[in-house]
This record gives structure tokens, C-alpha cells and sequence, in this order.
């Protein structure tokens, strides 16, 4: 008969606590928190040293619940996004957790899909966790925020371009941006420009396309096609084709998202067009994929950095307990190939 002796036997290790850590360090449990929480009061370099190696010899987890409890504070920021496989909204994702950690928060990242049953969910979520602030990029122009304010939990609406009365917003004006995309276009000799624009759950009027307008009636040419769909790939290839199978052809295109353009390249390329020769084309965002297509896209730049620590700022920084505003930041044209500069050739 087998016999398991007591050597087999392998006892769970009990969690290494601070007294622990004190004990190994020589030093009282008061200190190990000073060390691990970075204060109140100051502990001699020697001593922290002392104290730092203890934990990395023993292992010794902090117990992250015990202390938000402590300090009344989770030390954490939700982020509520359409979609981070968008590689724009994957970089204002980075930034919002960079501008985070230099506050000592950690982030939390949820994606809505677009979807608005989602997206309130994943905000009921972040309140039912007990979050310090959500950093919310809304699939509505005025989302539901409830959640919130029954938690006492501070919102701030980014990449927004209006004002919510009642909550900090930061975003950039989407009409000027794509007012200066097509001014670009126009400025290359482009009478009949189209815009392909994205359309969002609830169909809110977006400004890129108050902005198109705009251009198109300064420089006194006709409203172009518009052809509307998702703000994907997909949805700019399905806007690429119907546009180039309109019986009014435009000569130039203004994408409302790089990743529509992406997609419009596609159409225009399967066609046996040239870009910019044949169809020039302009986007809005500034995304990494917007220089590296072929040709590279001329964008409307926004500033996701300087947005993200804005947001950020405004939850738990300087900006804390301010009256709500509304930061609204410049973009910049980032001049590339795609609506005919440094190409030589019709259109250009």
C-alpha cells in the first residue's frame, strides 16, 4: 500500500505580511508603511534601503484593497472607449494611462463597441468598483452619466468637441479641423469634394461635417456627395465604392477618420484609381496608420497627449474640484501625399 510520507506534503505558504517584513528589516511596521505608501512622514535612505530588500526577499505583496480602504481612495481611473483596436483610440488609451501613473494611478480600460447598452454598463461597472474618476469618450454627444453622480463619481467627456453643462469635457473643434482639410483640398484645385462621414448609435450631428460645409460655401462650390457609415475600415471601403460608383465622381475625398480612409484607399486602389492623381484624399485624427499607408494620408492631427493629461487633470490633478469646463485644443493638418502635395500629377 502506498503511504504518502510528510516530506510529499507541501503546506500553503501563508501571505507575507508587514509585521513580516518589519521583523526581517529591524524596523517597527510603521515605517514598512511609510516606505510602501510613500509617506506621510520621511524615512532615512538606509533605512528604506533596509526596508525595500526585506520586501523583495520575502515576497511581500501589498494588499491593495486594505489600503484604498485606508485611504478612501481605489487609486484607480476608469476609461470608457469605443473600440482600442482603433489605432487612435489605442494611443489616447496609452496616454490617458500614462498621464495616470504620473499621478500614481492605475487605469482601467473597458470598450464599449460603439454600443450604448454596453457603454452603460461598463460605467455601472466602474461605479459598482468604487473607481476615483471615469474618463468617458462617449458614443453620444450627451451620455448617461447617472451611475455616476448617484456614486459621487467625477466624469470628465474626452475627445468631446461640445460643451456638457454640469461635467469637465476635453476635445479638439472638429469643425475647424476638417474645415482646414477640405480649404486644403480646395486649395489644390478640387471642386467637387466628398465627404465620407461616420455616423455614430444615436445619429448626433457631427461637427467635421458642419466644417466641410463651411469650406465648400467660403470657396463658393457646391455641397459634394456625402456618403455616411461606420468609422471603420469596412465602413470606408463600403464609402469608397459607393462614391466611385456615383455617376458625379468626386475628384476629392474628406474621411472623417483615418480608419475610413484606409478603407477608402482600398476601394479607389481596387478600382484601378490613383491616389492622388486621380481621387486626393484627407482624413482626420493623426493615427499612426495614417503615415504608414500608401499613399501616406494628409490628416488632421489631434493633440492626444496634451488631451489625455488634460482629462487626467481635471479627475484627480490640479485641475480637482474646479468648476467644470470645457477644454477645447487645436488640431494641426499633417501634410502627406494623399491630396497631392510633393506628387506630381493631375490634381496636383
Amino acid at each position: 500500500m502506498y503511504s504518502m510520507t510528510t516530506s510529499a506534503v507541501h503546506t500553503p505558504r501563508s501571505p507575507v505580511t508587514r509585521k513580516d517584513v518589519a521583523r526581517y528589516a529591524g524596523v517597527s511596521t510603521a515605517v514598512v508603511s511609510y516606505v510602501v505608501n510613500g509617506g506621510p512622514k520621511k524615512v532615512a535612505p538606509a533605512t528604506e534601503a533596509k526596508v525595500q530588500d526585506a520586501i523583495r526577499v520575502l515576497g511581500y505583496r501589498p494588499n491593495a484593497a486594505a489600503r484604498a480602504l485606508k485611504l478612501g481612495s481605489s487609486e484607480t481611473i476608469g476609461l470608457v472607449i469605443p473600440d482600442n483596436s482603433n489605432p487612435f483610440f489605442s494611443l489616447l488609451a496609452h496616454a490617458v494611462e500614462d498621464a495616470a501613473a504620473e499621478l500614481g494611478y492605475a487605469l482601467l480600460l473597458t470598450n464599449s463597441d460603439g454600443n450604448l447598452a454596453k457603454e452603460r454598463r461598463n460605467i455601472r461597472n466602474l461605479a459598482s468598483r468604487q473607481v476615483d474618476g471615469v474618463v468617458l469618450a462617449s458614443v453620444l454627444f450627451e451620455p448617461d452619466l447617472e451611475a455616476l453622480e448617484s456614486a459621487e463619481i467625477p466624469a470628465v467627456l474626452l475627445n468631446h468637441g461640445g460643451n456638457a453643462p454640469g461635467f469637465n469635457s476635453v476635445g479638439v473643434d472638429l469643425a475647424a479641423g476638417a474645415k482646414m482639410a477640405v480649404d486644403h483640398l480646395i486649395g489644390h484645385g478640387h471642386t467637387n469634394i466628398a465627404l465620407a462621414m461616420g455616423t455614430t448609435v444615436a445619429n448626433d450631428f457631427d461637427r467635421r461635417e458642419h466644417g466641410w460645409l463651411q469650406a465648400l460655401t467660403a470657396a463658393g462650390l457646391p455641397e459634394g456627395p456625402i456618403v455616411r457609415g461606420d468609422f471603420t475600415r469596412s465602413g470606408g471601403y463600403a464609402a469608397g465604392q459607393r462614391l466611385l460608383a456615383s455617376p458625379n465622381r468626386p475628384t476629392a475625398i474628406f474621411a472623417s477618420s483615418d480608419m475610413q480612409a484606409i478603407g477608402i484607399l482600398r476601394a479607389i486602389h481596387e478600382a484601378g484609381l490613383n491616389v492622388p492623381g486621380d481621387i486626393a484624399l484627407t482624413s482626420f485624427d493623426g493615427s499612426a496608420e495614417a503615415e504608414y499607408s500608401w499613399p501616406a494620408l494628409t490628416t488632421v492631427e489631434q493633440p492626444v497627449r496634451i488631451m489625455a493629461e488634460a482629462a487626467v487633470s481635471a479627475l484627480v490633478g490640479t485641475s480637482r474640484g474646479q468648476e467644470p469646463e470645457q477644454r477645447i485644443f487645436p488640431t494641426e493638418l499633417r501634410i502627406r501625399q494623399s491630396c497631392g502635395c510633393g506628387v506630381r500629377g493631375p490634381g496636383a
